[in-house]
């Protein structure tokens, strides 16, 4: 290691054969910690912030329970489809810079979406913000892996704990600013876009310094990616470890929106307040930000990860089972449990970073993983929104959710041992 740089970034520092200084490389990598945090911080609020005031939006847009279970599968719609784009955005723009353009289409979804007249404008905006996270939830590992090689895990937990805490954060205040506003949901939710405004010019300065200094880290990658996509893609595709991989990114993403779209309306249903039902749903994301850093960071430093993808499946079936049996009866444990269960999400960015060989592997990686584990997440919330509305309880619902939670430990099981992709 030379001047804080590994040997790696040295290499990586290279354009047109001018080596560029390690305290250059050490202020792109320290501009881009900061960028990675800011767009962890943006990659949940506009979902996060809608479960709280989802009944005061259905009655406002005379929303029914299966757009509204619509509604809450959206965004692995988007993270499946858009998502897949990502590399050939970076190709073109830098890593960088696609996740600016990310950071802006996030910023008009969520600005124009509290002007929508009818359920459908609501749905089609909210699928903007969210094309717009789906960009950075492809790129962000791979930045990670070719800017921190050394520290994966760590940096991970880093932005997933800012992940936490920005979901968290719009769980819990979004009732308040809604009341703040004369109990109007729209102020509640147009708020946010300011911070999605925030994630736009660190991004920008970073693409800037790495297109003076640098050789477009993960553009590179993406450019390798690209030129070999279809091979790529087939030989990930004959990999039990990419497919276990797959299935544990998206029984455990289904899982998760099922909790951020409906576990507010759980309680309520329970007979809680809304600003009970909300504070709950802000502990399960709040309780994510110390937990996500410390279980990336020690999962980066295991060959294997199996047990605590299983420890964290079984938190999330006593968690849910408690939902089944009783919300009322001991709602701050049922969200504890929760909260842990959702680290399932941090770990399996982890486990993407660790099981490929280099940045390269990792972009076709992440982008096979999410695209089509996102894909495999898209029925579990719109089943859950369906059951519901058809039996209008939470006990089909639930039962539902604990199968699918089974089956995501096996996954987790598999994709966490000792193997590497590449």
């Amino acid at each position: 290691m030379i001047g804080g740089v590994t040997k790696e970034e040295l290499k990586n520092t290279v354009l047109r054969g001018r080596a560029v200084p390690p305290d250059r490389s050490l202020r792109l990598r320290r501009l881009t910690l900061v960028a990675l945090v800011i767009a962890a911080l943006n990659l949940r609020p506009g979902v996060t912030s809608l479960g709280p005031v989802l009944e005061e939006v259905r009655d406002s847009l005379a929303m029914s329970g299966t757009v509204a279970g619509l509604l809450t599968s959206i965004p692995a719609v988007c993270f499946a489809l858009v998502g897949s784009t990502a590399p050939v955005l970076a190709k073109r723009y830098g890593a960088s810079g696609a996740i600016a353009t990310g950071a802006a289409l996030l910023t008009a979804g969520l600005a124009a979406r509290p002007f929508a007249t009818d359920a459908a404008l609501f749905v089609a905006l909210t699928a903007l913000s969210l094309a717009g996270i789906a960009i950075a939830n492809v790129l962000l590992p791979a930045v990670v892996k070719q800017r921190f090689p050394d520290r994966v895990g760590a940096v991970t937990g880093l932005y997933s704990m800012a992940l936490n805490v920005g979901a968290s954060t719009a769980a819990a205040v979004t009732v308040p600013l809604t009341a703040a506003f004369g109990g109007d949901w729209r102020y509640g939710l147009g708020i946010w876009a300011v911070l999605a405004a925030i994630a736009v010019p660190p991004w920008l300065a970073a693409g800037r310094r790495q297109s003076r200094h640098d050789t477009p880290a993960t553009a590179g990658a993406a450019n390798a990616a690209d030129e070999a996509q279809t091979h790529a893609h087939r030989r990930l595709s004959r990999d039990p470890t990419a497919w276990a991989l797959t299935a544990y990114f998206g029984l455990q993403a289904s899982s998760a929106y099922v909790i951020i779209g409906w576990l507010p309306q759980m309680f309520r249903d329970a007979g809680l307040s809304a600003e009970s039902a909300g504070l709950l749903f802000s502990g399960t994301s709040l309780l994510g930000v110390p937990l996500s850093f410390a279980l990336s960071a020690a999962a980066g430093k295991l060959r294997n990860q199996s047990g605590i993808a299983a420890g964290i499946g079984l938190c999330g079936l006593a968690g849910f089972a408690g939902l089944w049996a009783s919300p009322s009866t001991a709602p701050w444990l049922w969200a504890f449990l929760l909260g842990v269960a959702n680290c399932s999400f941090p770990l399996a960015l982890t486990m993407i970073g660790m099981r490929g060989r280099d940045s390269a592997t990792v972009v076709r990686l992440s982008g096979f993983v999410q695209s089509f584990g996102y894909l495999l997440s898209i029925p579990g919330p719109l089943v859950v929104g369906v059951l519901y509305g058809h039996t209008d309880g939470w006990r089909a619902p639930l039962a539902f959710i604990l199968v699918m939670t089974l089956v995501q430990i096996g996954a987790g099981l598999l994709a966490g041992r000792d193997r590497q992709i590449g």
